[in-house]
């Protein structure tokens, strides 16, 4: 059994399951305010605490990472729905004028820090969490676009796609049928890897105003309210740091379990 698949699941399902329960139920109402009992230590009544306002902190992690799981979920499949599609065909093209121009378009957003792109689309839109979606989705379709272009140009050379050729098959066809379910495995993969960025890119663009905006709680955001009261309420920091590192852990230890799962040169390496 593979250790990094096992605790990286593990970690995944439980910050998965702390969104998903947050859907139905959260221990206090995360829009309320309770002043007289702000910055209160965990214990108690409240298990992890209260902030600045007196909310609860349990309850705004638990919708906080309800809220970066989901922006970058949608930011991950925006960039998989637009980037596979792009690299297949610049690898059906192999050196065309199509490959060339889906490649010079990569190389024109990745001269782009993503910061950068996020700035320029919130100031033109202003800062939400729709904003920031839109900019690490269009971050994420020349990621996939080159990753699946790499991985399908070798397929092209490869026999049975000479006899699907032979057979009459169109190349749009060829590429659904034969050439995705073989690269699949490594986009399932680079598809964790952004997903785990994601949860990064949203907390740091909330950190700096630019994601989610209140009153949606955002470990981002959280950690912003936390930075001049760290000396005193150092929870308000460290519980929602912890959650975005538990997050991005237990994608990258599941990413990298799954990498080594799917490939079988990769088992019998570390066997």
């Amino acid at each position: 059994m593979n250790r990094n698949l096992v605790i990286g699941a593990a970690l995944s399902l439980f910050m998965v399951g702390l969104a998903l329960v947050s859907l139905v139920w959260t221990p206090y109402d995360t829009a309320a305010l309770d002043i007289p009992n702000k910055l209160q230590p965990p214990g108690g009544a409240h298990l992890l605490g209260t902030d600045h306002l007196g909310r609860d902190i349990l309850s705004m992690v638990m919708v906080g990472t309800r809220t970066s799981l989901a922006v970058a979920l949608v930011a991950v499949i925006i960039g998989m729905a637009f980037g596979i599609p792009l690299g297949l065909s610049a690898a059906a093209a192999r050196g065309g004028w199509l490959d060339e121009t889906i490649m010079r378009g990569n190389d024109i957003v990745f001269a782009f820090p993503f910061l950068l792109l996020a700035i320029l689309i919130t100031a033109v839109f202003g800062p939400s969490a729709v904003n920031a979606i839109i900019a690490f989705g269009i971050f994420n379709i020349p990621v996939f676009a080159r990753v699946t272009r790499g991985a399908a140009l070798s397929l092209w050379q490869r026999e049975f796609i000479l006899a699907a050729r032979v057979a009459g098959k169109s190349v749009p066809r060829i590429s659904a049928e034969h050439i995705l379910p073989n690269v699949s495995d490594l986009l399932i993969v680079q598809g964790t890897i952004q997903f785990a960025l994601g949860i990064q890119v949203e907390a740091a663009l909330s950190f700096v105003g630019l994601g989610v905006q209140p009153p949606t709680p955002s470990l981002g955001r959280m950690l912003a309210d936390a930075q001049t009261l760290v000396a005193l309420a150092p929870h308000m920091a460290l519980i929602p740091g912890l959650a975005v590192v538990l997050a991005v852990l237990g994608l990258n230890l599941f990413g990298d379990g799954l990498r080594d799962w799917l490939d079988p040169r990769l088992r019998v390496v570390r066997a």
